[in-house]
């Protein structure tokens, strides 16, 4: 088979460290193009990276017959017409996360690109890196019986954001770093623990100059029965990142972000698994894609896992919902 030539769209920082270089190394696949909002930047980016095409716009990207597939790594306030576009050119398509600043517009990028007959996929990352395949796998094996709760507390400093800051911007990012970072371990909860069908209790608020959220807390259920809950801090005075999954007979502690080792606790015995993750991070991701696009192996982040996750964001940032109405099994 050939390499999937994958175009990408914008080159900020996630493009340039995380992304770019697994799009261009991953087996199965090349990056062969990019484009930007501004051509100058797309040029500066192509020389730099040893990549042959710059695009003006990203239409022309979208549209080149050089181009197999597309990744979208602006911020998300683009990604909806931008994805748009790609199922229109009927191409599959890798969107950043969050998939779209608004749950109706990621419902419809579910639906475009279910009438286009292309998957999409969205780049929650964390379901294929080997870390969390290692807690996926103590889950499964049931050594420490069935788990019943989790808890995550995240925190960062509010001076931790050096750069890219529309994660602040309310017109980029409406619901903050929140939106930008939670959804990661919310995507990760419905990947380890099953989907969540219930937001019981939300809590939101900004410092008085603040426009978007900083300080969440909320509590959830899982269709599995397990129970969750979250605090997000980001304006703390420290950072820290600590998961812990409560079963039966044990505990499960990690970190979402932070390179810390598994922790293991149960049956009278305790174990510390440091997995680290890979260089660049999101290669696993990215081979995942081109093993789907290639060889039509499933991969674990679709536009439909996605939209669970967009939902379950939706009602922590805008109150609480007796039940959550996710879309049906099956598809991308």
């Amino acid at each position: 088979m050939t390499d999937i030539r994958w175009g990408m769209i914008g080159v900020g920082a996630v493009a340039e460290h995380k992304s770019g270089p697994a799009f261009a190394h991953a087996v199965g696949g090349r990056l062969v193009a990019v484009a930007a909002r501004r051509p100058e930047a797309a040029a500066d980016f192509a020389d730099r990276h040893g990549i042959g095409l710059a695009y003006a716009t990203p239409r022309a990207l979208i549209e080149s017959a050089e181009v197999d597939a597309v990744y979208i790594a602006t911020p998300p306030s683009s990604h909806a017409s931008l994805g748009n576009l790609v199922a229109r050119a009927g191409k599959p398509c890798c969107i950043e996360k969050p998939m779209s600043v608004r749950l109706h517009e990621a419902e419809a990028l579910v639906r475009a690109f279910k009438q286009a007959g292309q998957p999409l996929f969205v780049s929650y990352y964390r379901r294929s890196l080997p870390r969390f395949a290692h807690v996926r796998d103590l889950l499964r094996e049931g050594r420490l019986g069935p788990p019943t709760s989790v808890e995550w507390c995240l925190a960062r400093p509010a001076s931790a954001i050096t750069d890219d800051a529309w994660r602040l911007d309310p017109r980029e990012a409406p619901g903050g770093l929140f939106e930008d970072l939670a959804c990661h371990g919310l995507d990760l909860f419905d990947d380890l623990l099953g989907a969540i069908t219930r937001v019981e209790e939300a809590h939101c608020s900004s410092r008085p100059a603040g426009k978007v959220p900083d300080r969440v807390e909320a509590r959830w259920r899982h269709g599995s029965g397990v129970v969750g809950r979250g605090t997000w801090d980001f304006a703390a005075r420290e950072r820290s990142d600590f998961v812990r999954i409560a079963c039966a007979q044990g505990s499960i502690a990690f970190s979402v972000f932070d390179d810390q080792p598994i922790e293991v606790a149960g049956g009278g015995t305790c174990e510390s698994v440091f997995i680290a993750n890979p260089v660049p991070i999101q290669l696993p991701h990215v081979a995942n894609l081109n093993l789907a696009l290639r060889e039509g192996v499933p991969h674990p982040s679709t536009g439909k896992t996605a939209l669970r996750t967009a939902i379950v964001s939706e009602a922590i940032l805008h109150g609480p919902r007796a039940g959550l109405r996710h879309p049906p099994a099956g598809g991308g």
